[in-house]
């Protein structure tokens, strides 16, 4: 049997989680948790980005 890799259980692991998350949320609900989660990538993403630049 071939064994998944690491990358694809992560991604799996990560939906299912999201899934679990959602399951019962209204439509205006998921969109408001999607803009949250967004927002807060972009702040990690921009605090990364300025240790990386030295800025």
């Amino acid at each position: 049997m071939i064994r998944e890799p690491k990358c694809i259980r992560w991604k799996r692991k990560g939906a299912e989680r999201i899934a679990e998350l959602t399951a019962h949320m209204s439509r205006e609900q998921e969109l408001e948790f999607w803009h949250k989660k967004t927002q807060e990538l972009r702040k990690r993403q921009n605090k990364q980005q300025q240790k990386t630049h030295g800025a």
